[in-house]
């Protein structure tokens, strides 16, 4: 068939999808028109587009480049957040690299830097997990202390986190005893405790105004066996004497008052369990055998 025979409809058909010729039948383009119907005419439509579409294939970028672009970010660009995701790029393209290593290590730092200490944790702790020979393994664990440390709550809610704060700070120093993480670790380290013992006397000063006396001698008395080296433990001590006193157990109240001048003479919460002592008509007088006296020998703070 010539194409001067084609009907008008497939000639219209024919010239507006580029010239197609009707020269192998009037089957052939009956079947050319219900195929085209659906492709949204010549070839425009999301079917034609996905068949034509050529296949790109994605091309890593360099390790090197991605971690230096990562650096950038965090030393001029002053943006850790972004920096953290070409790091985490890094390990993603270049898994099991020497670049994989150095950039989960940044990808942690950077996270803390930008106050995401959850995804700070989580990429540390994998460092750690991986690579617990690497040099840079006791600064990882850090970075999960710190990240703990850096959360710790107000006395009034709970104390959670800074337990949490306290096992990682104390890995640190269990772990890396001579590292220089383990001197700040320290440090830190009494800045939790001393955050527990804070929670302690909270509590106890509450329940010495119900007059819950001896819910507050256990609070009072975790500080003086726990956290002896914290600057709460001087208040307990007097405490401990005005509860004891005021329940007529005098031994301790006298013990307490007599570890609390022995240690702390200078101390105004000295002079008032002095005074509260000699009110009740004795003095300060230590019994080696009580618990508060064991607990300062213990330290040698006895």
């Amino acid at each position: 068939m010539s194409a001067q025979r084609v009907t008008p409809g497939l000639r219209e058909l024919v010239v507006l999808c580029g010239g197609i010729r009707a020269a192998r039948g009037l089957r052939f383009a009956a079947g050319l028109i219900v195929l085209t119907l659906p492709l949204s005419g010549c070839g425009t439509g999301a079917l034609w587009d996905k068949f034509m579409t050529k296949d790109e294939t994605y091309t890593d970028e360099p390790a090197d480049k991605l971690y230096n672009e990562g650096l950038y970010l965090m030393n001029k660009g002053k943006d850790p957040k972004a920096a953290s995701k070409k790091f985490e790029e890094v390990d993603r393209q270049h898994p099991y690299s020497d670049w994989a290593r150095k950039s989960l290590l940044m990808s942690a730092y950077a996270f803390y830097e930008a106050g995401d200490y959850d995804s700070c944790i989580g990429s540390a702790t994998r460092y750690v997990t991986m690579h617990p020979g690497s040099p840079d393994a006791a600064y990882a664990q850090y970075l999960i202390a710190a990240s703990h440390y850096d959360q710790i709550p107000d006395i009034s809610r709970d104390q959670g986190r800074t337990e949490k704060a306290i096992a990682a700070l104390e890995e640190v120093i269990r772990k890396y005893p001579t590292s220089e993480y383990a001197t700040s670790a320290k440090k830190k380290l009494e800045g939790a405790r001393d955050q527990l013992a804070g929670k302690e006397m909270n509590v106890g000063r509450y329940y010495m105004e119900k007059r819950d006396y001896t819910a507050a001698i256990n609070r009072f008395k975790t500080v003086v066996t726990r956290y002896q080296t914290t600057r709460h433990v001087e208040e307990a001590l007097a405490r401990l004497t005005e509860a004891y006193m005021a329940i007529g157990i005098v031994g301790e109240a006298q013990t307490a008052a007599a570890v609390l001048g022995h240690n702390f003479p200078d101390s105004k919460w000295y002079q008032d369990a002095y005074n509260l002592v000699k009110s009740g008509g004795v003095e300060p007088s230590e019994n080696q055998g009580s618990y508060i006296s064991k607990a300062f020998r213990k330290l040698g703070l006895g």
